[in-house]
Formats: structure tokens, C-alpha cells, sequence
């Protein structure tokens, strides 16, 4: 069937929903290093893991050789309330940019919580609820993670603390609220309430947080408190195994018109979208069976694919989490309070670290008013407004097909829209009125940065 024909909105049936996670671990030549813990700056293990991670959880992170893991029926079931998702073909951004490529949009904001980060909230939410927990403690930059995992663990019914970023949490106050709806306690971080908390207050007066300050608080809270494990969004190996839910239903309403992407976009923050959207085609690329061209795009104030360092560093700012070897601009980083999105995190998943380091991906800054403007473009033709951290992705796959209309290439682009952005209004309004800026850390702000980080001989 020619392109010209595909349906707006390419949708799967309930039972095509996948059954199983991919691990692109699996067929990686390089594997990503191992966590090293901070007191010993050794190798850790599941035992080592235990008092932070839930233990199948622990099982999935550590699981560098299983291509396949089954997901659950009872998370199947839930991921049926918004699963599958629409793979959506942009037709009027085409129309609108006058270009030749074809341009499609898997779309994960079709969910209360609002962005793709429920796919892996109720999975640890589950597991903590099978492991017998009491509860579980976690941080949020913009909020999404919060929100989705307020919600998981409202309907599994345990407890959920979660510590926001200062910033977002006076700028977003109705994602907050969501999240105490859910039953959720939210705490600004840094706070009062943890000594970790205390100390960066001390060293960084009137700091607007960081989700490395804000994931300190949620594992020092849930190591000091009985029945409490700590869950995180984004970053870790198996947050990425989750999200594969994304791409594995992605390729399969490809398949289904026989379509291959060209250039696959992903926003990248920690790296759980990015990483979901792109497994399933790495994994082709990685077995040398197809090729693509698959581009990250991140926020030129927290730029730590294209200005950061390979090394392993702490993976939050009080230095009490194990250490990873990621892309990373040191985990004393925290970017400017005019950032708008939540693409906040320090360093980047090992995994993308891994594969952008061995060369199979590659990596760019965009600021964030041409961020926005890429937003409002796409919102007024394609009837979606889309979340700050997702339009970073649409700016780039406008690029792209800016580029085909000059070169009359006619390549197939998908992006991935992480979610929506209602949320978000407070960084519109500062857009539309003008009042932001483009903050771009200068290459002296990193190298004092830099100069924290661990020092590691393996």
C-alpha cells in the first residue's frame, strides 16, 4: 500500500498489546557497565541491591542476556484501560511544512496521568504490592512520573511519597495536585524533611532542586522507613525494559502497512522514552538485519549526550545512590529555574550511553524557545499541545522534514510524543509573553562540574 494512503490513526487490537518486554541488552556486543556502590566503588549485585530495589525489579536490571521477559497478565490487563496506543501519521504537519516525508507520531498521552510514564509505573508499583511492601518512595522533575505512579499505586493500593523538583513544584502546582488526588504526598525537594535535604539547603541557599536532589530524598526516606522501596522513572535498564511497549507497538502498525522509518526521534532526558520508542528497531540495527538513523534530542541547558562525559558518576546529588557509567554532566548539575521542561536529569540512561558511545545513535541540543515554537506549530495543525519534553522531539523531526523539502527526499520520520502538556501552561504563558530565554550553560559551569566527578579505577 502506498504511504499516501495510510489511515490517520494506525491502531492495534487489545490482544496485540505485547506480551512480552524487549531487552535490547541482549544483543548490545558492548553491555552497559556495572552499578558500583558508592561505599565500596565495586561491582553490586542483587544482595546489594535489595535494601533500595524491589527484588524483581533487581532481577530486571541485572538481566544483560534475556532478549524476551514476559509481562504479566495483570499488568497487561491494566495496560488495556489505555493500551494500544495510536501510531498517528502527521498529515497536516506535512501539509503545513510542504514537505515530501512522511511523518508519524506514536502517541502516549492518551492516559489520565498524561505521558508514557504510566508503562512502567504500574509494573513497579506491582511488584512492590507482590514483594508485600507497604509502599514506595520517588522523585519528579515536571511531574509526569509522579503523577503516573500516584495513579499505579492508587489502584494497587499501597503508598506513595514523592519528592518534586523545587521549580516544578511552584511552577506546576495542578500536576502536584493530581498526584495528592491519587493520594500521593508531595514534598518539594530540596526540603527540610531529610538530611540529605538539609545539607544541600545548606551548601546551595535558595536552590530550585534538581531530580538528583530530589532522588536523594526519596532513597534516604525509603532505606530509613520499613516496608518501603525506592521506584525510579526514568534511566534505569529496566525502566527502559518497560517502556519497550512503545516501540514493540510501534513496529507492529508499521508492519502492518509494511512501512520502515527512515529517522526515528526521541526526546532524552534519563532516556525511558527514548529508549522504549528505538529498542525494538536497535535491536534490527544491532543484528545488522536493517539500518536507521536514530537521533536523541535534548535540552541545550541540560545538554549531557552532546557537552557531557562518558565516566561513571553518582546518579543523584547526595552521592548515597550506586554509581553509573553514563553520559553525565556530574551530579552537583542543576539546570537553570528558566528551564521549562522536565529533561532536568544530570546523566543519561547506561544503556543509550552505551549504544550512542559505541556509535549506533546519535545526539542534539535544541534550545527551548525554538523548542516552543515547534510546540505551537505542531498544537495548531495536529490538535494535540504537546509536553515541553516531547515537542523537543517534534522540533527535530520538523527539521528533518524541512530538510527533505529542500533536498526532495521523500524519508519516513517517527517521533516519539511522550505525552500532552495541560500541565504545562505556565511555561506557554512565558513563552507567548516573551519572557523566555534560552540559557546555555557555559563550558566553565561544566568544568567545575565535571571536577566532582568520582574517581573510579576498575
Amino acid at each position: 500500500m502506498s504511504q499516501n494512503n495510510i489511515p490517520y490513526k494506525i491502531y492495534l487490537s487489545e490482544d496485540e498489546i505485547p506480551k512480552q518486554w524487549y531487552n535490547v541488552r541482549a544483543d548490545m556486543k558492548n553491555k552497559p557497565a556495572p552499578l558500583l556502590n558508592p561505599a565500596t566503588m565495586q561491582p553490586m549485585g542483587f544482595d546489594d541491591l535489595r535494601p533500595v530495589f524491589c527484588d524483581e525489579l533487581i532481577k530486571q536490571e541485572l538481566d544483560d542476556t534475556t532478549a524476551y521477559i514476559d509481562i504479566p497478565d495483570e499488568i497487561r490487563s491494566f495496560y488495556k484501560m489505555y493500551r494500544p496506543s495510536p501510531l498517528v501519521r502527521a498529515y497536516c504537519l506535512e501539509k503545513a511544512l510542504g514537505t515530501p516525508a512522511k511523518i508519524y507520531y506514536k502517541f502516549e498521552g492518551n492516559n489520565t496521568s498524561g505521558s508514557h510514564k504510566l508503562n512502567s509505573a504500574i509494573v513497579q508499583a506491582y511488584y512492590a504490592k507482590q514483594q508485600g511492601l507497604k509502599g514506595v518512595t520517588t522523585e519528579t522533575g515536571a511531574g509526569q512520573w509522579g503523577t503516573a505512579l500516584s495513579m499505579a499505586s492508587a489502584y494497587l493500593g499501597i503508598d506513595c511519597k514523592v519528592y518534586m523538583v523545587k521549580v516544578s513544584y511552584e511552577q506546576k502546582p495542578f500536576r502536584r495536585e493530581v498526584m495528592r488526588t491519587y493520594g500521593a504526598s508531595v514534598t518539594p525537594s530540596p526540603s527540610m524533611d531529610t538530611e540529605i535535604g538539609r545539607k544541600i539547603n545548606a551548601e546551595h541557599p535558595g536552590t530550585t532542586g534538581s531530580l538528583g536532589c530530589a532522588i536523594s530524598e526519596a532513597v534516604e526516606v525509603a532505606t530509613k522507613t520499613e516496608g518501603y522501596r525506592y521506584v525510579l522513572g526514568s534511566v534505569l535498564n529496566q525502566v527502559l525494559l518497560h517502556q519497550t511497549v512503545i516501540g514493540l507497538e510501534a513496529k507492529a502498525a508499521l508492519d502492518k502497512y509494511d512501512i520502515t522509518p527512515d529517522i526515528i526521534i526521541g526526546c532524552a532526558g534519563g532516556g525511558s522514552n527514548l529508549g522504549g520508542l528505538i529498542s525494538p528497531f536497535m535491536g534490527e540495527k544491532l543484528r545488522g538485519e536493517k539500518d536507521y538513523q536514530i537521533i536523541a534530542i535534548e535540552p541545550a541547558s541540560c545538554p549531557s549526550f552532546t557537552r557531557g562525559k562518558f565516566a561513571y558518576d553518582f546518579c543523584d546529588t547526595g552521592m548515597v545512590c550506586p554509581l553509573a557509567k553514563m553520559y553525565t554532566l556530574g551530579s552537583n548539575f542543576i539546570p537553570s529555574a528558566n528551564h521549562a521542561g522536565g529533561l532536568r536529569y544530570h546523566g543519561m540512561s547506561p544503556i543509550l550511553s552505551q549504544l550512542y558511545h559505541d556509535g549506533y545513535m546519535e545526539a542534539r541540543s535544541v534550545e527551548q524557545t525554538s523548542v516552543f515554537e515547534a510546540a505551537e506549530q505542531f498544537a495548531r495543525v495536529e490538535g494535540i499541545l504537546p509536553a515541553p519534553e516531547s515537542s523537543h522531539a517534534i522540533r527535530a523531526a520538523i527539521d528533518e522534514a524541512l530538510k527533505c523539502k529542500e533536498t526532495g527526499e521523500e524519508k519516513t520520520i517517527l517521533f516519539g510524543l511522550t505525552g500532552t502538556g495541560y500541565f504545562d501552561m505556565v511555561a506557554y504563558q512565558k513563552f507567548n509573553d516573551g519572557e523566555m530565554s534560552d540559557y546555555i550553560p557555559t563550558d566553565e559551569e561544566l568544568e567545575k562540574s565535571f571536577a566532582t566527578l568520582p574517581k573510579v579505577n576498575l
